[in-house]
């Protein structure tokens, strides 16, 4: 009996020995580092997933910018983020192959601006490629710089306007006047103004008192509520006649001075005779 239960006590202390031996075993295992080798293309792969965007130094040609000048007629024109613009300078994102229009006489003009270039989709969302499109306007208009100064008795009317393509319904006519004295405008969209300023005016004569078939917003706003491009198309009067007095002037300077130089010379010339005798 004895025999019977030693026997027992030492099968159950192998059978724990080995048990614990097999816990240790796998603990060590568990606890041993375990080292990963990065693939050597992992960069490479990466930079394959993921989409290419333009820097400035990249290889994208954007389109040229227009610089308007004394004389030129543009669309100043803002969108209903007050961001993208266009007023004429460098600077404005709209300046990519915006069109504009030297002013020199009486005739037909269009200006324009277009968001759908390399460079406005570059400045506004980093990627010269994106699908961009302005949400609104928050002001806009036909602008001559200098106009004021150049042709005094200038009118603009606008003829069509057209979004993306699509000539769009007027929902009244558009007046002319000045902006501070120098530049000459006609309002497209300017919901600041309440009633006509004082030199408001068409190719008919002035314009008074509060608007009607006149007025300082002459579309549906809703017809901008998002758009890429813009055109507007317009008629100029009273520049040649403004050019040709201008003209006149210029030759009535001349023939003044010309006299002028030729009443000294005769002065000039009785003086010598006088002296030598």
């Amino acid at each position: 009996m004895t025999k019977k239960i030693l026997t027992v006590i030492c099968a159950s202390a192998m059978i724990l020995a080995a048990c614990t031996s097999c816990g240790n075993s796998k603990k060590k295992n568990d606890d041993t580092p375990k080292t990963t080798t990065a693939p050597a293309d992992k960069d490479k792969a990466e930079d394959e997933s993921t989409p290419d965007k333009q820097t400035p130094n990249s290889d994208v040609a954007f389109e040229d910018k227009t610089i308007a000048g004394s004389g030129d007629a543009i669309l100043a024109i803002t969108d209903g983020q007050w961001y993208v613009q266009y007023w004429g300078a460098e600077e404005d994102i709209l300046s990519y192959d915006a069109e504009i229009a030297h002013i020199d006489k009486d005739g037909d003009y269009t200006v324009g601006v277009n968001v759908d270039t390399q460079g406005a989709k570059f400045t506004v969302t980093g990627d010269a490629n994106s699908d961009y499109s302005c949400s609104g306007v928050s002001f806009a208009c036909i602008k001559v710089l200098d106009g004021t100064k150049l042709y005094p008795n200038m009118s603009i009317e606008i003829k069509e306007i057209r979004v993306d393509g699509e000539p769009v319904e007027l929902k009244a006519k558009n007046y002319t006047s000045s902006d501070d004295n120098v530049e000459m405008r006609a309002n497209i969209i300017n919901t600041f103004v309440k009633h006509f300023p004082d030199d408001a005016h068409t190719a008919e004569g002035a314009l008074t008192g509060e608007f009607g078939d006149y007025s300082s917003v002459i579309l549906d706003e809703a017809a901008v509520a998002s758009w890429k491009k813009i055109e507007v198309d317009f008629t100029v009067t009273g520049v040649s006649s403004d050019g040709a007095a201008a003209e006149e002037k210029t030759e009535a300077e001349s023939s003044e001075e010309e006299s002028s130089q030729e009443e000294s010379a005769e002065e000039e010339s009785s003086e010598e005779e006088s002296s030598e005798e």
